[in-house]
């Protein structure tokens, strides 16, 4: 099983502002731990439109360096 991976330079919103990038072995792991840093240090809600648009833009394999 390949990993998952959010990397907030990917996201528009974040790209200019953050460089922090998650994975974990599952995509459910990882739009949990994204929701949290996207509510704790962007400081969106979370919800269940915000889940969706996480869910959008999972990748598999790993961030770039």
């Amino acid at each position: 099983m390949a990993r998952k991976y959010i990397d907030c330079r990917d996201t528009p919103e974040t790209a200019e502002i953050c460089s922090v990038a998650i994975s974990a072995d599952s995509e459910d792991e990882v739009i949990e731990a994204a929701a949290r840093h996207a509510e704790e240090v962007h400081g969106f809600e979370d919800t269940p439109e915000l889940r969706d648009q996480l869910r959008a833009v999972v990748k598999e394999g790993s961030p770039r360096p």
